[in-house]
């Protein structure tokens, strides 16, 4: 499984930032190289999240750690 993690700020406390699974393999069309340059899943997630600024993502593989992301 392939996740796309974003980190995002909040748009009115920049500084207020957190990590958020956007999608997942299992839900999308995600392949590595997709989610490497900026998948297309990161623009539609922004879109229906206006309040939130991206401020960088990744993605993993695997299944979930134990850590919640």
């Amino acid at each position: 499984m392939i996740r796309i993690i974003a980190v995002l700020c909040s748009l009115s406390s920049p500084t207020d930032c957190h990590e958020q699974i956007v999608t997942t393999s299992d839900f999308a069309d995600v392949t590595m190289q997709s989610c490497l340059i900026g998948a297309p899943q990161l623009a539609e997630w922004m879109a229906q999240h206006p309040a939130e600024r991206l401020a960088g993502w990744r993605c993993t593989i695997g299944k979930q750690g134990g850590r919640g992301i």
